[in-house]
């Protein structure tokens, strides 16, 4: 039997990136500026539309950053933020002096829930004598966020919304883009990403002053002078024209790589639907697009007769990589001391979940091996 390493979720090449990587080598174009950036932001703008204006980065942690930076968010302030996410969604909130406020998940969709968010911002408000700044919901796994309840709430009290949109790239929310609802939204192109660059990321903006803005503290915020001028503090964050060339080649493939995720997902459902105590995380409703970046499962221990880390170590032993859900961002030691508004939800999501392999390389013949990792615990 094959007992070949299988991977979470690996990155795929296309085939065309080396011919944008190469047109970079020939014209010496190897700095991080140039044509395949140029070109990588406007395909990016084309597939997400809105009239949304992209700029290419160097990790979808600094496109937080700069988003949060020219929404005026600085020391002292407060920031709302999914408690159930990975850390960079609230790292950049440090960055400026700033304090998150952490909200918990709603089951549905495991994202923000509008309840509490409504809970924590009347009670920051009541505690601090001020309205947080930013709020910053995520698309978790690709599901969709609910947008419309979240947007609401965020008018209501006139406070700006980034979306972090780093796992959800080509996932819909009522037929719209995540990542076109907030002032701003962050992608990533990590190399476990729906498409990679190697590393690096994107702001997406809402106008073309932002974008201008977002570009001048990418580069150092260099003032336009005939010498180095600098009236500002700025950053190193633009993406390389080599990177954003292999962008450019993943393009070509994002809308198959999409859709093959989308039926690994079908095929978990399908195998998967026979073990008592197993559910697989799917859409709400049709509202609901997920590009399913990685499939997840729950694990009911009562009912399977086994644990969410009994299953892990179990396709640890079988050569196959799978990753726990993530651990809120309230339970994390360095975010110790901040709010938190929820009544459990992600806790309870975090010890019964599994990240299952979702690569759009995955072959039937893997799939199966790791569901008879399934077959063999349930016999035990």
């Amino acid at each position: 039997m094959n007992n070949n390493k299988i991977y979470l979720s690996l990155a795929c090449m296309s085939g065309e990136e080396q011919k944008y990587i190469q047109q970079a080598f020939d014209t010496n174009w190897v700095v991080p500026l140039g044509p395949n950036v140029d070109g990588f932001e406007k395909d990016l703008e084309q597939y997400i539309g809105q009239n949304k204006h992209i700029v290419a980065l160097s990790s979808g942690t600094a496109a937080i950053h700069l988003a949060l930076l020219q929404l005026g968010v600085g020391v002292g302030d407060e920031v709302i933020c999914q408690s159930f996410t990975f850390a960079a969604s609230a790292n950049p909130i440090k960055y400026l002096g700033a304090n998150p406020v952490f909200i918990d998940s709603e089951t549905d969709t495991w994202n923000m829930s509008p309840e509490y968010l409504k809970k924590a911002i009347k009670d920051r408000i009541e505690r601090t004598g001020k309205t947080p700044k930013v709020i910053i919901p995520v698309h978790l796994y690709g599901m969709p966020a609910k947008m419309d309840e979240i947007l609401e709430i965020a008018q209501k009290y006139n406070i700006p919304m980034v979306e972090d949109a780093a796992e959800a790239l080509g996932s819909t929310y009522r037929g719209q883009k995540c990542g076109t609802f907030g002032e701003f939204a962050c992608l990533s192109f990590n190399g476990n990403k729906m498409i990679t660059t190697s590393g690096g990321g994107a702001l997406v903006c809402s106008t073309n002053e932002q974008k201008k803005k977002t570009m001048f503290y990418a580069t150092q915020a260099r003032d336009n002078a005939p010498h180095y001028q600098h009236s500002e503090i700025g950053y190193n964050y633009r993406m390389s024209n080599i990177c954003a060339g292999i962008g450019r080649g993943q393009m070509t493939v994002l809308d198959k790589y999409i859709a093959r995720r989308r039926e690994i997902h079908e095929i978990y459902k399908v195998l998967l639907t026979s073990f008592k105590g197993v559910s697989v995380f799917d859409n709400p409703n049709k509202d609901f697009q997920s590009n399913h970046w990685l499939t997840c499962v729950l694990v009911e221990p009562e009912i399977a007769g086994f644990t969410r880390e009994d299953l892990r170590l179990a396709m640890e032993a079988a050569n196959i990589e799978t990753r726990p859900l993530w651990k809120p961002m309230h339970l994390q030691p360095v975010f110790a001391d901040a709010p938190f508004y929820g009544d459990g939800t992600s806790e309870s999501l975090f010890d019964k979940g599994l990240c299952l392999p979702s690569s759009p390389v995955l072959s039937q013949e893997n799939l199966e091996r790791v569901v008879d990792v399934f077959v063999s615990l349930s016999k035990k």
